[in-house]
């Protein structure tokens, strides 16, 4: 039996998870969320993190009915993610692994929700849509590695649809992608908005620029409504990260397609994947909210897997890094 508990802030969420031998038994979640119109920037979400860590940590403990000394493990976000909050959560790891005596497991935050998605939804060997407010990857296993075969050349999908929620003052709680999910639901008028796909990659920086471009222009003219922008903006960069998906499928000849990452939550994409997962008699996996969005269980999953494998740190080497890819990480624990 082996409990590893993992600690999660690489952005506006942070969380305390813990799980033994693939059972999750807590996993408690915060928010930074800040006013309409509005960003976090890394040191408000750092004093956020900071201010709520500790609670979160007495809670996750309470939650699992588990005690210091039963675990096995701490693991934290090495990276990717915003340098200030990582920060925060990599000095608790470490201070809490000094104080009871416990091995350190570095994560990378892609692979956490890769190892969650795989443990909630019993998939054995998918092609991955990594989609979030920081990342978007098209992912495969093979030897040792998650490969990349296609992601983003600019910014972020979460990104592109956080930055078109403060173009039209939607809120930020509980999420932006969220909200404007709702209001899609409600749009009635396609708009055509530029289509960025380039080979295995996608683009969605010039995307964000046009459709900022007619929003204001488009809404006081009574073009369109707010609930036409959101459904046109969803439909359109679905669309480009269904596309890659099914191209990565065909060269992988893979049954199975995996979308994890905070965007991954979102009903509409999944309904598109589905159709194209049916069309090639393939199934599709997603997770819901729980386990979709940043949380501590998936960072003590992924360290689970690597704590068997042998793959802790000294506590001089648990530095974190804002740039760390999918495919440097050596995934020992899988054939």
């Amino acid at each position: 039996m082996t409990i590893a508990i993992g600690f999660e802030g690489s952005a506006n969420k942070v969380g305390v998870g813990i799980v033994r031998d693939g059972v999750v038994l807590s996993n408690v979640r915060e928010t930074y969320v800040t006013p309409p119109g509005t960003g976090f920037q890394p040191g408000n979400t750092a004093r956020h993190h900071r201010g709520v860590i500790l609670d979160i940590l007495e809670r996750a403990l309470e939650e699992a009915k588990i005690e210091p000394a039963e675990i096995d493990c701490i693991c934290f976000t090495k990276g990717p993610g915003m340098g200030a909050p990582l920060n925060v959560l990599a000095i608790v790891a470490r201070t809490v692994a000094q104080l009871w005596g416990k091995p350190l497991v570095a994560v990378n935050h892609c692979i956490g929700h890769i190892e969650m998605g795989r443990l909630i939804t019993g998939a054995k060997n998918p092609t991955i849509l990594y989609v979030s407010g920081g990342n978007t990857q098209v992912i495969a296993y093979s030897q040792k590695c998650y490969r990349i075969f296609g992601e983003t050349i600019d910014v972020a999908v979460g990104n592109c649809l956080d930055r078109f929620a403060r173009v039209l003052k939607i809120s930020n709680d509980p999420s932006p992608g969220f909200n404007i999910e709702q209001l899609a639901k409600d749009g009635k008028k396609y708009i055509e908005l530029p289509y960025s796909v380039k080979g295995m990659d996608v683009a969605f920086s010039g995307i964000s620029s046009y459709i900022e471009e007619v929003a204001h222009k488009q809404l006081e003219s009574g073009e369109c409504t707010k609930e036409d922008l959101c459904f046109s903006l969803q439909e359109t960069i679905f669309a480009m990260l269904v596309e890659i998906t099914e191209r990565a499928m065909a060269h992988c000849n893979s049954t199975e397609v995996l979308i994890v990452g905070g965007v991954g939550c979102n009903k509409r994409l999944q309904e598109m994947m589905e159709v194209m997962a049916q069309e090639r008699g393939a199934t599709l996996y997603a997770t819901d909210m729980r386990f979709c969005i940043d949380n501590g269980a998936m960072i003590a999953q992924a360290g689970w897997e690597m704590f068997r494998s042998g793959l802790t740190i000294p506590i001089n080497e648990s530095t974190v890094t804002q740039r760390f890819r999918t495919d440097d990480v050596f995934v020992a624990w899988r054939e």
